[in-house]
């Protein structure tokens, strides 16, 4: 996983390594990016109207020469305004306040996680299941399809495939994410979901820059990654 100014579809990819694979499930729109970098301009949308009156009484036809120009930019502006309209719309359309975030464990479940016993393994990963699948484990080298929610230990996100409205794809067990998850994964169940708490040697040993306005993870600090292991492609295909 290179440090620098990572693409959103390589985050989890240690440094060095080939980008894994993604499958698009479901087109996805990211409203929330695009709204908060209009929000300035919003402020000023429903004041343009009174300042252009405002200052043609105020200088009387001195003014008219220039108003072609504070007209060009009231409609420069209103255009802007109703993007973040259809912004919003879509973001309510969807169910989600513009802040909130799809989770792989909603409130209730954080609940029911505080009962669940704590899984260490040798090399220090550790882990809670949220739901234990029912279909078969990944072979090692054998590419899965997953959904994950990576975080910072606060709880704050800094790569979601559900954001991205994709499904994850790599090959287990080949070097091709960061330690912490390739074991995680290797031991759950199609079907199942699971926190995994990774320490900072099998993270990110060079840290981690995010996209803006989202948490930096330094380098060898634990991460938190929420993972459903959905299919196992070449699996299925062999049962067929």
């Amino acid at each position: 996983m290179a440090s620098s100014s990572p693409s959103p579809s390589s985050l989890l990819l240690p440094p060095g390594s080939s980008s894994g694979k993604t499958t698009k499930r479901h087109g996805t729109i990211n409203v929330f990016d695009k709204a908060q970098g209009l929000m300035n301009i919003n402020v000023q949308c429903s004041n343009l109207d009174l300042i252009i009156r405002a200052r043609e009484k105020k200088v009387g036809t001195s003014l008219m020469k220039r108003r072609d120009h504070v007209i060009g930019l009231v409609l420069g502006v209103s255009s802007l305004c109703n993007n973040i309209g259809l912004f919003d719309d879509i973001a309510k359309a969807a169910g989600l306040p513009p802040e909130d975030k799809p989770r792989l464990c909603d409130e209730n479940c954080e609940k029911e996680l505080e009962n669940v016993p704590m899984v260490t393994t040798e090399s220090g990963l550790q882990f809670k299941d949220i739901k234990v699948g029912q279909g078969p484990s990944p072979p090692v080298g054998f590419q899965v399809a997953a959904n994950y929610v990576a975080m910072v230990p606060s709880g704050q996100i800094f790569d979601s495939s559900l954001e991205k409205g994709q499904l994850y794809i790599f090959r287990v067990g080949s070097d091709q994410v960061i330690k912490g998850l390739d074991e995680g994964i290797l031991s759950m169940k199609v079907g199942g979901k699971r926190r995994l708490y990774i320490p900072g040697l099998l993270a990110f040993p060079k840290g981690l820059t995010s996209a803006p306005g989202r948490p930096r993870v330094a380098p060898n600090s634990p991460v938190v990654f929420d993972v459903s292991l959905e299919y196992i492609p070449g699996l299925e295909e062999e049962e067929e």
